[in-house]
């Protein structure tokens, strides 16, 4: 039976991975509309990755500010203008998201503004209108987190960290994955007095050891105050500042921000999912395959809504292959989830990709060998500004397979894409030492370590 569908494919959310799916299905013929109740873009755009870049290089450009002087220049540090950044930023991101309008339309896909909420399977009701769709498409990101405590209300998250007009004075950052770290190492780098509250005794839980600990010391020595194994309990507010009470009894007064970075939540809220007979899990998630299938066999979801691997250039991959599937005959096009490099914006920055030691062996066992090195990087010889660097390979089995690669210093946000294609081809230790070097480079470590 044939129905009159008004799409062929409806993607809910216009985010990094609701755009790639419809910006691909369009490209081979299909009917195509984007439903967003805010910004185009999503998170990453607009609250997210691009203005949190923007905010890394300007306090990357304090540091070097600093690092002048010992180059032989007389330069000097007059003040730093929070509003003027925040300014160019957001013009920045206005200008991206007036350019997806103009794209979308060029494309022929409709902009479908509003709530969308499930009628039935094939059926969404956007602002009082349905729209009906062959393939409907989730892809509604999620949001930050904010605690059941005391006094919560008086907390952002990094949401709010970006509505900041003022740079505050002294803040508590609260938690110690990806955001944390990294909001943290901005604040304190444009000269905010940063304390972080961290529930165990490391940042950046999941990763390799050496990242955890070398962020860790470096945090500490750039005048970050790091409370480990605490948890806030309660925030209050006096004379316009608020207070903190943590579970080990203490109680640190006088800050302008408290920030909230302990993960986010799945965001469907008024989307009725119960209506389109999809499956969520325990935590909220919609569960799906290799292939981005739900239970449903015509609604897909991709991107942070299904918990897995929850990075912009994931939810993008995951998005153009759905549709190389769907309309292009490709029939096997789905992400390898194996191998997914990724940078944390940290001061100083971390890249990293594959298994970590500990997870190497676990698998593995003694079949794993660990190569690594750590070392000032030349432009930090020089500057006088101590930011360390330190490098793992972790190789498998007889020939030495690298199945890690983990990084942390200047310039390794940009060193290791290149690194990352060859450990997915399968590149051994010898591929490595075979590498003629660069040099004078920091990556030149990467191809002669032993």
């Amino acid at each position: 039976m044939k129905h009159n569908y008004d799409y062929d494919v409806i993607a809910i959310g216009a985010g990094s991975g609701g755009l790639s799916v419809v910006e691909r299905a369009v490209s081979y013929g299909q009917k195509c509309a984007v439903v967003e109740r805010g910004k185009v873009g999503g998170t990453c755009v607009n609250v997210g990755c691009v203005p949190k870049k923007i905010m890394w290089f300007g306090a990357n450009l304090a540091h070097s500010i600093e690092d002048a002087k010992s180059y032989g220049f007389s330069v000097s540090n007059n003040g730093f203008d929070w509003a003027k950044l925040v300014e160019k930023r957001e013009a920045y991101i206005d200008g991206i998201n007036h350019w997806y309008h103009g794209y979308l339309k060029d494309l022929g896909i409709d902009e479908l503004t509003g709530d969308a909420r499930f009628v039935d399977p094939h059926t969404l009701e956007i602002d009082g209108q349905h729209y009906s769709a062959n393939h409907i498409v989730i892809a509604t990101g999620t949001s930050p987190t904010l605690p059941a405590i005391p006094g919560a209300e008086h907390a952002i998250t990094s949401d709010g960290f970006f509505a900041m007009g003022a740079q505050p004075k002294q803040v508590a950052m609260i938690g110690s994955g990806y955001i944390a770290v990294e909001l943290a190492g901005v604040l304190n780098s444009l000269g905010t007095d940063v304390t972080m509250y961290l529930r165990k005794s490391h940042v950046l839980g999941e990763f390799d050891s050496l990242l955890k600990t070398t962020l860790f010391d470096a945090l500490q020595k750039s005048g970050v105050t790091l409370k480990t194994n605490t948890q806030i309990t309660g925030i209050t507010q006096d004379n316009g500042l608020l207070n903190v009470n943590d579970d080990q009894g203490d109680i640190q007064s006088g800050f302008d921000q408290v920030i909230y970075a302990v993960g986010r939540n799945p965001d469907h809220v008024g989307l009725d999912i119960e209506n389109s007979g999809v499956e969520v899990n325990q935590h909220g998630y919609i569960p799906c395959d290799l292939f981005q299938n739900t239970n449903q066999p015509h609604i897909f979801a991709l991107g942070d809504i299904t918990g897995r691997a929850p990075l912009t250039p994931v939810a993008i991959a995951a998005g153009r292959r759905l549709a190389d599937r769907l309309y292009d005959g490709q029939t096997d096009r789905h992400v390898d989830y194996q191998n997914i490099a990724t940078v944390v914006f940290s001061h100083p920055p971390i890249g990293t990709v594959g298994l970590t030691e500990e997870q190497a062996k676990k698998k593995h066992g003694d079949e794993i060998k660990i190569y690594q090195t750590d070392f000032s990087a030349m432009y930090n010889s020089i500057s006088g500004h101590a930011v360390p660097t330190a490098m793992k390979l972790v190789c498998s089995g007889e020939n030495e397979v690298v199945i890690g690669c983990h990084v942390i210093g200047p310039g390794v946000d940009e060193m290791l894409q290149g690194f990352s294609v060859a450990i997915r081809m399968g590149a051994t230790k010898k591929d490595f030492d075979d590498t003629i070097a660069i040099h004078p480079t920091s990556s030149e470590e990467l191809v002669t370590m032993r």
